[in-house]
């Protein structure tokens, strides 16, 4: 996706690739996103999405749409170009281009020149000719996403509940990264889950696993340790609700590296 400058400037000023849509509550999508939202502080994103709702700022916590961007780019002013020719003054929703023609390919080759720092500022020489080809077409590929991008596509693989607990406030839900974010630095779906917060802290401290074949393990040490932990025991042997895509589930070497790394048996 393209940022496009309004009047007067008319211009591409950058981008980010496209990763996921979700829906959140304004509170929850400012606690994942923070200042990434556009606004410096939670109130200034309620006036924005008031003025675009057409409504007057609201305390409650509504919920927005968001689309989530993975690596976005600015460029220098100096960089910018200029908007497509065909493109109408009015506010135009799910217009797309063709990027193997026209002008959605001219497109293309506007951005990957930019990206890959091949732009040619000066004029060409008189007589000069374009060698056909060049540009590949565009191919899908995975781009590196932060952990608000992370904690919602898990939060919407897993339905929004608890993966042991099936709980479904969404306030109380965090998206558990299996091997943790300093042993694997890329947040990925097939190294996450959605657990209830005080499973979660559980899970990272090595109190509880899952093992490789999804059933919720409990460690005797919550009781040696704690003198406590009856309600989670409750829940020894319980089988992990996965989302039915495999490519969402937990990757299999995750779960064998928490239970031979972390978890305190």
């Amino acid at each position: 996706m393209l940022f496009k400058l309004k009047s007067p400037h008319n211009v591409i000023a950058g981008g980010g690739f496209f990763e996921h849509y979700t829906e959140l509550p304004i509170g929850l999508a400012w606690q994942a996103f923070g200042e990434k939202n556009g606004a410096p502080s939670l109130d200034a994103v309620r006036h924005r999405t008031a003025h675009l709702r057409r409504d007057r700022p609201q305390s409650s916590n509504y919920m927005i749409g968001c689309i989530l961007l993975a690596e976005p780019f600015f460029w220098d002013e100096r960089d910018w170009f200029r908007q497509p020719a065909n493109w109408a003054p009015s506010i135009q929703r799910g217009k797309g281009y063709d990027l193997r023609t026209g002008i959605g390919r001219d497109l293309w080759r506007q951005v990957t020149d930019r990206l890959h720092g091949r732009i040619v500022a000066e004029r060409k020489p008189e007589g000069w000719q374009d060698l056909p080809g060049g540009y590949s077409d565009p191919a899908p590929v995975r781009h590196r996403v932060g952990q608000g991008i992370f904690r919602s596509v898990v939060t919407d693989v897993y339905e929004r509940q608890c993966a042991v607990t099936r709980e479904k406030a969404l306030p109380a839900l965090d998206a558990a990264h299996i091997q943790p974010f300093s042993e694997v630095p890329e947040n990925y779906v097939q190294n996450g889950m959605l657990l209830r917060s005080d499973v979660h802290r559980l899970f990272d401290a090595g109190y509880v696993t899952v093992t490789p074949d999804h059933h919720f393990e409990v460690s005797k040490h919550i009781h040696t340790d704690f003198d406590d932990g009856e309600n989670y025991y409750k829940l020894h042997g319980k089988g992990l609700w996965v989302p039915a895509r495999a490519e969402h589930r937990p990757r299999r070497e995750n779960l064998e590296w928490h239970n031979e790394n972390r978890y305190r048996g």
